[in-house]
């Protein structure tokens, strides 16, 4: 199989990598996330109107620059060594991914906003009893003449701080836990309807997610995104996109993480001589970086086994994951603990990355859900 990059993918991540590296600070946007808006507005539109990147996995006819899986792993693996917070999965993968299956007026004009940067839109699909499946939905939809009524509790949904629209999932028919009967809907969260009562907070990783209760929210027919009671299919299809996006991202994190941890044993000093001298150290570090190499490997695959029929598609990711989860954990706890004390600080770029690396293991389904989900795909 060839891996090598095509030279359009090289421009895109040359240019990408070139951007972040000259004009993203981690300090200011660690201040926006702590104080501020949770966000930098002003990078989100040079990623759309300089970069091109909010579009670059599009379709052309949906504004999209006709890219695909790859330019989506380029671009998530760039922004997770930046430990870039604006929405870029949530939003550009996820939300996008969804519209564009859906497809309809509506759903057409939302996806050119997202390419434009002029529209943030998140999903709503956990809850409080769902844990790592999606598919136990309990929020309702009933029709009521020419309109929708929509009841029920949605939790940590990342990004809605930030977005102007949210996709909610509920169920018009069928049994809590059934795939089939489950609708997805379109709500204006900043028109704030009737109804809708929304707490934001600040995740451990300094992004921004939302709780959310719907009291019997009235929605127009026209709410209804793709058919009625078939979402299942887009929904699953959307969660392995976002697991592989957040694997290449957390790719991108460890490289960093070990890089600065290579950099810093080369400058501590202990008994008169750099820490990195010490041969149980270099051990450990050479486990880390077999670590990032086997998650890079799995996170490739993943995302070239994306189009792929969705037994093959889903046990490359759950393979993916896994494999992220557990060096996601190791590459992190290794960091922390051969930075010392400062390891932990808010001074070091290092203890924001291990926060984001441990948040990772849990998005899009844990590492434990994934392992026992390649499991039951794998077994004759």
């Amino acid at each position: 199989m060839d891996f090598t990059l095509n030279d359009e993918q090289e421009l895109l991540r040359g240019g990408l990598t070139r951007f972040l590296a000259t004009r993203y600070d981690l300090e200011k946007s660690r201040t926006a996330a702590k104080t501020g808006a949770g966000w930098q507005p002003e990078i989100w539109r040079a990623f759309a109107e300089e970069l091109g990147i909010l579009g670059a996995a599009l379709p052309e006819e949906n504004g999209g620059i006709g890219g695909g899986p790859v330019e989506m792993m380029l671009i998530a693996e760039a922004l997770g060594h930046a430990l870039v917070i604006e929405p870029y999965v949530d939003t550009a993968v996820v939300a996008a991914g969804l519209l564009r299956r859906a497809g309809g007026e509506i759903a057409d004009a939302l996806l050119e906003e997202i390419v434009a940067g002029s529209a943030i839109v998140s999903l709503a699909a956990t809850e409080p009893t769902s844990g790592d499946f999606w598919q136990d939905v309990r929020t309702t939809a009933v029709r009521d003449g020419d309109e929708w009524v929509l009841s029920g509790e949605k939790i940590v949904s990342s990004a809605t701080p930030l977005a102007g629209h949210v996709l909610v999932t509920a169920r018009t028919t069928g049994e809590r836990a059934d795939t089939a009967g489950i609708s997805l809907f379109l709500l204006d969260i900043a028109s704030a309807p009737s109804g809708v009562e929304v707490h934001h907070y600040r995740t451990v990783d300094d992004r921004r997610a939302s709780d959310i209760v719907l009291d019997g929210v009235r929605l127009p027919a026209t709410a209804l995104l793709g058919a009625e009671g078939d979402a299942w299919p887009s929904l699953a299809q959307a969660r392995d996109e976002g697991a592989a996006a957040i694997s290449a991202e957390a790719v991108g994190c460890m490289r960093k993480v070990l890089a600065d941890t290579v950099e810093y044993c080369k400058q501590r000093q202990q008994f008169g001589q750099p820490i990195g001298s010490f041969q149980v150290l270099q051990h450990r570090m050479v486990d880390m970086y077999m670590e990032v190499e086997q998650a890079a490997a799995a996170a490739l695959l993943a995302t070239l086994k994306l189009d792929e029929d969705e037994t093959t598609r889903a046990r490359a990711v759950s393979a993916a994951k896994a494999t992220v989860g557990r060096a996601a954990q190791f590459v992190g706890q290794q960091a922390v603990q051969l930075h010392g004390g400062m390891g932990m600080t808010e001074e070091l770029a290092i203890g924001h990355y291990f926060k984001r690396l441990t948040a990772l293991q849990f998005e899009f389904g844990s590492t434990d859900h994934h392992i026992t989900r390649y499991g039951r795909l794998t077994t004759p």
